[in-house]
């Protein structure tokens, strides 16, 4: 049965280039947002808190503050509306989840950039 289903995600699902990237990295995610038959392209930027899954499965959750709330959207990798994904700073982080980001504020939420 997992044959089976490798084999349909390798036919019939499009890959797309993707950059490398890892929890506490900074990304811009821009995917398209249709309203109606008009179509926008809006950007969804901040760090990466977790990546969860394998293959085309995979997902990605990004936090960015708005103003003092905290907002999380959970991006599948093989989206088709996601139009390209820029990665903006590389973080320095110890663990795969980092899901204690959420309750830092000010400086204790700051992540060390990995200047490269």
């Amino acid at each position: 049965m997992e044959s089976l289903v490798k084999f349909v995600q390798d036919e019939f699902v499009e890959k797309k280039e993707i950059p490398n990237f890892k929890s506490g990295d900074t990304i811009t995610v821009y995917y398209e947002i249709r309203e109606g038959n008009k179509v926008r392209t809006q950007f969804f930027k901040g760090v990466v808190i977790q990546i969860k899954g394998s293959g085309l499965t995979k997902t990605f959750t990004i936090r960015k503050m708005s103003g003092t709330i905290g907002i999380e959207r959970i991006f599948p990798i093989n989206l088709p509306a996601i139009q390209k994904i820029e990665v903006n700073k590389r973080g320095k982080v110890r663990r795969s989840r980092i899901y204690y980001f959420r309750e830092l504020r000010g400086k204790k939420a700051r992540i060390k950039e990995i200047k490269s």
